[in-house]
């Protein structure tokens, strides 16, 4: 028995004495040429591939979540641009408009996103109270004379003539500053004390800012990316499941069954029964399937949607995924459907393979929050859930929403970097490119010397 190419000791295709004839003919043999008696060489093997392959390799989560976020982005432009032009034409403007603001938004969040990949984990960590300090101090001023109403949520503020949305900031601060406080307190987690304080009081202030804001689906939003925190960061399942029993006692109770002035209730309603105000609770949802309806399996054709005619409110924003699935069909609301699986994917990579706790949760309430985001937005668009105004990541029309979305998955993809081995693999494959660049080069000279 002689040992394979694999070190592990199987039995060899062929055996040879040990004695020096036996060595003597078994070269000889080898000698032989092709064709004249000889036997063919055999190898040895390799071991099986995993399932996988090298999908399954260090780099996986940093190059799923850069491609899908590229993906996401560029076919947010497109159709915010399909789904825009025509009521811009109708209202007067370039029909380039709504398209142009989304490009501007974009090229601001492509420089976050770059150096958010490039920040160390250990400045993260640093940031992640002042960032909460901040976020704060600017939610705060929905309740000054700078907040906006837009569509009866005052969670907008306007200073000179630019408008941004301060939840969006609370979002990526709350998660960074919730990985870093729990993350130093996981051994003392058990303890239900250090589960509640103060990591407890800080989320609901947060929640309760943008809820005294009438910002329902963004409340929703952030619930749930506490949620994640939580479960990632190994707290007791009880304490999760009185938590989000209390939630849903106050959201209920409060926020809808005893709502002043608000329609919320009859949003659910108009969900959950038959639907008899079609002009009324059931228009946009109803205008939303049927665009969905006639879209079919590959769609009308890009551009040629006719819900977007304004019959369908909101069609750049947060019923673009109907425009989608008019113009794109089932096969382009599966393709958008599965790239948020993809960083669904991805980001359950990083929880997985990174031993720092603080990347674990930061990393499950950053996914909650994308990911949760796109179902419940996508959810709503195809009738599971009552209309709240919650716009689809990277997708949807909005400036503040796309930068902070673009930061968040830039803090994803900066984790991505540090998981075990990536980092040198990254390194290894950066040179790889560089030395095939230089053959090209050097290939390309003689020519240009011939000539």
């Amino acid at each position: 028995m002689t040992q394979t190419a694999n070190g592990r000791g199987a039995p060899s295709t062929r055996t040879t004495p040990r004695t020096g004839a036996g060595r003597k003919s078994a070269r000889g043999r080898a000698k032989l040429p092709a064709g004249r008696g000889a036997r063919p060489r055999t190898t040895a093997v390799p071991a099986e591939r995993p399932w996988l392959g090298q999908w399954n390799s260090t780099v996986t989560s940093y190059y799923l979540l850069v491609g899908a976020t590229a993906l996401l982005t560029i076919i947010g432009l497109v159709m915010v641009f399909s789904s825009s032009a025509v009521t811009q034409i109708a209202a007067g403007k370039s029909p380039f408009g709504a398209f142009l603001d989304q490009a501007r938004f974009a090229l601001l969040g492509l420089p976050v996103l770059l150096v958010a990949t490039r920040i160390p984990i250990a400045w993260y960590k640093r940031l992640a109270w002042p960032a909460l300090v901040a976020a704060l101090a600017l939610q705060a001023l929905v309740f000054t004379p700078l907040a906006v109403n837009v569509n009866g949520n005052i969670g907008w503020v306007e200073i000179g003539s630019f408008r941004f949305q301060p939840a969006e900031i609370a979002k990526l601060a709350l998660a960074l500053w919730l990985g870093a406080v729990l993350g130093r307190k996981q051994r003392l987690l058990g303890q239900w004390r250090h589960v509640l304080v103060p990591a407890v009081p800080v989320a609901v202030v947060v929640i309760g800012l943008v809820l005294a804001g009438h910002d329902l689906g963004t409340a929703l939003v952030l619930m749930a990316l506490v949620a994640g925190a939580f479960f990632v960061s190994g707290a007791d399942g009880r304490l999760l499941a009185l938590g989000a029993g209390i939630a849903a006692f106050v959201v209920g109770y409060v926020f809808i069954l005893n709502q002043s002035g608000g329609d919320r209730l009859g949003r659910i309603m108009a969900t959950y029964r038959e639907c008899t105000d079609t002009l009324g609770e059931c228009y946009q949802s109803l205008h939303g399937q049927w665009a969905l309806g006639t879209g079919g399996l590959t769609g009308v054709g890009l551009g040629a949607s006719r819900e977007k005619w304004s019959y369908l409110p909101e069609a750049h924003n947060d019923f673009i995924f109907a425009v989608i699935g008019e113009e794109l069909g089932l096969f382009g609301t599966l393709l958008v459907l599965g790239l948020f699986v993809i960083v669904g994917v991805a980001t359950s990579r990083i929880i997985r393979r990174h031993p720092d706790p603080f990347v674990k949760i930061t990393t499950a309430a950053i996914a909650c929050w994308i990911v949760g985001q796109a179902f419940i937005n996508i959810g709503v668009v195809i009738g599971l859930l009552p209309v709240i105004g919650v716009p689809l990541p990277l997708v949807s029309a909005g400036g503040s929403a796309l930068i902070m979305t673009m930061a968040a998955l830039g803090v994803l993809i900066s984790f991505a970097r540090t998981e075990p081995g990536a980092a040198e693999a990254l390194a290894a494959r950066g040179s790889v490119v560089r030395r095939s660049l230089a053959v090209v080069g050097r290939a390309a000279r003689p020519r240009r010397r011939a000539r």
